[in-house]
């Protein structure tokens, strides 16, 4: 019994501590370096700690000596810095805190020029940060970098992948299709984003993590696949495949676990 009760407080501890932490991945002007900028719950008048990493976009792996500036501002007004060029040989910064005085959106930018101690002509990228629930926005559905599929991508090395096209061409040509499969895809996106960068940037430092999540993604692709094999020509056959496919993985990754675990128990105590 006590294995049950863990296998159901586990998820309740996990996704809270996934749920915590934003993050946002954007490329340089020029496509130079991924830069990643991560943060807990912003509330007003606090200081917020920043998690920004600098990623090499062919090796997806930190890169190391990195030259940059760094200024927040709301509406054109700098609320931190700007501060001048500075240098990270770790390719990581993790101690800066921010204060955010108000609710709105505030704009984080940072210029790189120089990496590996060599200077490069000034390359930015800009972060749009939201602070206060007025002010939220959700991420974009229609994404051309394939971000919908970030842990698959991970865990199939490549956005080209026949899995990942898979889930690509299936948001982009069935669901969002209709209605509701779009209202559902923006409710969706607003938790898938809120762990998915995590759990990819996870994949790709532990290879057998990455196995593992390849494994358990098999049941729900098969799944999914039937929705390429049926038509759906209104907003009801929609709902009601909708429905049916998550009930089936409901099926596969929580009720034949639970119900093996039970067999098990009841086994031993005979």
């Amino acid at each position: 019994m006590k294995i049950l009760i863990a296998v159901f407080l586990i998820p309740l501890l996990i996704i809270p501590a996934f749920a915590q932490t934003n993050s946002q991945i954007l490329q340089t002007e020029k496509g130079t370096l991924d830069v990643k900028l991560s943060y807990d719950d912003i509330s007003t008048g606090d200081q917020t700690r920043l998690l920004i990493e600098f990623i090499n976009p062919i090796t997806k792996k930190i890169q190391e000596h990195i030259d940059y500036k760094l200024v927040v501002s709301k509406d054109g007004e700098p609320v931190f810095g700007p501060i001048p060029l500075t240098h990270t040989s770790e390719g990581v910064v993790k101690g800066l805190k921010v204060e955010f005085p108000e609710e709105g959106i505030y704009l984080v930018e940072f210029e790189i020029e120089g990496i590996l101690f060599q200077p490069i002509p000034a390359e930015k990228v800009s972060f749009d940060v939201s602070v206060g629930e007025a002010f939220a926005q959700p991420p974009p559905i229609n994404d051309k970098n394939g971000g919908a599929c970030l842990i698959a991508t991970a865990a199939f090395g490549s956005e080209l992948s026949p899995q990942v096209q898979q889930l690509r061409e299936l948001r982009d040509n069935t669901i969002l299709s209709t209605d509701s499969g779009t209202a559902f895809m923006t409710t969706f996106n607003q938790f898938y984003y809120s762990f998915s960068p995590i759990i990819a940037d996870y994949e790709r430092e532990q290879p057998i993590f990455k196995e593992a999540v390849k494994i358990s993604l098999t049941p729900m692709l098969t799944s999914l696949s039937i929705l390429n094999h049926v038509n759906i020509d209104s907003e009801q056959e929609m709902v009601g495949y909708g429905i049916g496919i998550i009930l089936m993985n409901i099926g596969m990754y929580i009720g034949i676990p639970v119900f093996g675990i039970l067999k098990i128990y009841q086994f031993n105590r005979r």
